[in-house]
């Protein structure tokens, strides 16, 4: 087990990550406060996610100053389109189209807002989608609501098993947390391993 200097919050009600932290061995609570997750028009692609990451931390600065704050957010992007979460069905069928035959990125940002710092790291993955049939795509929706899901999909359900057939990069940073980068913004917090 690993314990860090000042007690944990991850601000985030995914149940993925959620999951992913508690693997890692660390203690922490979640605590979610709502935040705008607009960016500005002219944010490089690959910036978004580190900018609604830190955003997300930055709410919490001067409430817990005792404690760690993580935070982290994920985008899905194909060429220069960002596919957020579907607002419905016609939205999630259309993502899901895009993503169809295609190879796509997926970048995760985390946060850590401690002692007055925002520190952020954002990592990469390539996803690449064999076609996908119209009745299999219909058929995950119906059966797997991704609505909470950046691009319409999760790598770990039924899609991303029968569907990507590439990845290169983390599948945690698909999954929605970079592990190793937890890790890494994490460390100089240790205190004990035992």
């Amino acid at each position: 087990m690993f314990q860090l200097a000042k007690p944990l919050i991850l601000a985030s009600n995914s149940p993925r990550r959620q999951l992913l932290l508690q693997e890692t061995g660390f203690d922490f609570e979640v605590e979610v406060i709502p935040t705008d997750e607009s960016f500005p028009d002219n944010i490089p692609t690959h910036e978004v996610a580190g900018y609604i990451s830190a955003q997300k931390a930055e709410v919490f600065r001067n409430l817990h100053p005792e404690k760690i704050i993580l935070t982290a957010d994920t985008v899905v992007i194909i060429g220069e389109t960002i596919l957020n979460k579907p607002q419905d069905i016609t939205d999630a069928v259309r993502m899901l189209k895009m993503l169809s035959g295609k190879t796509h990125e997926v970048t995760t940002a985390v946060s850590l807002l401690a002692d007055d710092h925002v520190y952020t790291i954002s990592d990469t993955a390539l996803v690449s989608f064999r076609t996908l049939e119209e009745t299999e795509i219909n058929y995950y929706i119906e059966e797997y609501k991704p609505f909470d899901k950046a691009g319409a999909y999760g790598v770990q359900e039924w899609i991303g098993m029968v569907g990507i057939n590439r990845i290169e990069g983390s599948f945690y940073t698909i999954m929605g947390l970079p592990v190793h980068v937890v890790y890494q913004l994490l460390k100089p917090f240790l205190i004990t391993q035992s």
